[in-house]
C-alpha cells in the first residue's frame, strides 16, 4: 500500500461508516466499539489498581466501595430517558448509541458480581467467565458491526477499485 493511500484512510473509512452504514446500523457500531473500548480500559484500570500500579484507586464513598457498574447503571439510566422522554433527533444522537456502549462495558466488567452478589472478581471462576465472554461478545459485536464497512474497504482496495483508480489517474 502507497504512503499516500494510508493518508487517505481516515477519510476513507468515514465515507464508508456514512455511505455504507445505515442511521442503525451506524448505532449498533458506535454502541459495539463504546462497549469494547470501555471493557478493556475497565479491565486495564482494574488490573493495575489490583497491582497497585499506576495513579487509579478504587473509589468509595463513606467506606463503601463504588463498584464501576453504578456508573454504568447511571448512563443507562439516561439512555433510557432519553429513549423514552426524548425527541427523535436526541435519540439519533451518536452520543446517545455511544453512551450505550459504554455503560454496558462498565456493567459487563462486573457481571460476575452482580450475579452472585458476591465479589467473585478476582476467583478464578468469577475472573475467567467474565474475561472470555465479555471479550467475545465485544470483538465479535464489533466485526459484525462494521462488516459493512470493511467490506467496502476491500472492494476499493481490489483491483479495479477505488484506491486502484485514484492511483491510476494520479500516475497518468
Amino acid at each position: 500500500m502507497q504512503q499516500t493511500n494510508l493518508n487517505q484512510l481516515p477519510d476513507e473509512v468515514h465515507t464508508a461508516y456514512l455511505e455504507e452504514l445505515g442511521p442503525s446500523e451506524r448505532s449498533a457500531l458506535l454502541s459495539w466499539l463504546g462497549f469494547t473500548g470501555t471493557f478493556s480500559l475497565a479491565r486495564g484500570i482494574t488490573h493495575s489498581i489490583r497491582a497497585g500500579r499506576g495513579p487509579f484507586h478504587d473509589m468509595s464513598k463513606g467506606g463503601i466501595h463504588l463498584h464501576h457498574y453504578l456508573w454504568g447503571i447511571a448512563m443507562l439510566t439516561g439512555v433510557g430517558a432519553i429513549a423514552v422522554h426524548g425527541e427523535d433527533e436526541r435519540r439519533r444522537h451518536p452520543s446517545v448509541a455511544l453512551s450505550y456502549g459504554i455503560g454496558l462495558g462498565l456493567i459487563i466488567d462486573e457481571f460476575a458480581l452482580l450475579v452472585d452478589l458476591e465479589d467473585v472478581y478476582w476467583s478464578r471462576n468469577g475472573r475467567v467467565s467474565v474475561e472470555v465472554g465479555a471479550g467475545l461478545i465485544a470483538v465479535g459485536g464489533t466485526i459484525f458491526a462494521a462488516l459493512p464497512v470493511l467490506k467496502r474497504l476491500a472492494r476499493n482496495r481490489r483491483p479495479g477499485g477505488a484506491v486502484a483508480q485514484a492511483a491510476g489517474a494520479s500516475a497518468g
